[in-house]
């Protein structure tokens, strides 16, 4: 029996899919029931609603132990796709109650209850900070706590700690490190932000770069290294290192808009960052760009994927075949 947290999330509802058409028996964590509509979504846009019926559904929390026991209950196997993504300083005890406690809860889950293997959702941004004059970052590249970084950054850093915590203790364990990751189902949230902003005409780009990766390769590489012997790894998961502008002026194109035209700058993201922090004061709302974010927006470095390509000679998809699909959807 196979446990995944974060059920009803985009990583999650994908993974469920995929599981379900290996005939893999699942348990699907869940919060809300509203939410599990959004799955259901999922599964009809992969035309595969028949398999939806076949989800065992358990109501749970990963910062609620007791409802966790009840949900490992004769689970072999656990997915861990809970989490949360905010880049609002104000957030910071409810990113560390979840990412860093809950994800504590589920590795002493995991080793009270026997589990065979845990495959944990990280992130590239708790992956290590290269050194002076090195653009490319690998999983080797180490962590360092007086760079700057998000709260999201240090929690999911956090998380990874805990599970290799868990591992020191006898567990096994994979970690994937994803990058931005696009897929259907999920309006308003993550890579749907940017798609969001295009459409609604953003005149901006900046000349960073971005780690995108398709949802369904992040799946079968989480599928792939469960069932694999490798144990106390993490690998990145990015498809393409692309320029924002040209990411931008893609969707753009593909949904018949116009292409962001404006290059902003390092002093312009700077002045925007102190002007949305004032404003949200004001106005009592949630940041839309931080320091961290505004600067995050210039970077140029690159993530290497070559570990998870020499290891299974994975190939990610192109982003012309499924943000197409996507975009149409």
């Amino acid at each position: 029996m196979i446990l995944i947290t974060g059920a009803t999330g985009l990583v999650g509802s994908h993974l469920l899919v995929q599981l379900l058409q290996e005939n893999e028996e699942v348990k699907a964590l869940f919060r809300s029931e509203k939410q599990i509509e959004k799955t259901k979504n999922v599964f009809s846009f992969h035309n595969q609603l028949e398999l939806f019926d076949k989800i065992n559904w358990v109501k749970g929390d990963i910062t609620d132990i007791p409802s966790l026991e009840i949900a490992f209950e004769k689970v072999t196997h656990v997915y861990h796709c809970a989490a949360l993504i905010s880049f609002d300083p104000r957030d910071e005890d409810e990113l560390r109650k979840i990412n860093i406690e809950g994800t504590a809860n589920v590795v002493n889950c995991c080793i009270d209850f026997g589990i065979k293997k845990l495959c944990h959702v990280s992130s590239i941004a708790a992956l290590g900070n290269p050194k002076e004059h090195e653009t490319t970052i690998t999983e080797e590249t180490e962590w360092n706590p007086e760079e700057l970084h998000s709260d999201y950054a240090i929690t999911k850093y956090g998380a990874e700690m805990e599970v290799f915590r868990g591992h020191q203790e006898g567990l096994e364990v994979v970690i994937v490190n994803p990058g931005v990751i696009f897929g259907y189902g999920f309006p308003k949230r993550g890579s749907d932000v940017i798609i969001q902003s295009v459409r609604r005409g953003t005149s901006f780009y900046t000349k960073g770069f971005v780690g995108i990766v398709f949802v369904d390769d992040v799946t079968k590489c989480m599928m792939q290294l469960m069932k694999s012997d490798i144990n106390g790894e993490r690998f990145t998961l990015v498809g393409e290192n692309i320029e924002v502008k040209k990411l931008l002026k893609f969707i753009a194109k593909e949904i018949n808009v116009k292409s962001p035209s404006i290059n902003a700058t390092k002093s312009m993201t700077s002045i925007a960052w102190r002007l949305d922090w004032f404003i949200s004061k004001i106005a009592n709302r949630k940041r839309k760009i931080t320091r961290n974010t505004a600067a995050a927006m210039h970077e140029t470095l690159i993530y290497d994927t070559s570990k998870i390509k020499s290891e299974f000679e994975f190939e990610f998809q192109e982003k012309e075949e499924y943000l197409k699909t996507i975009l149409k959807h």
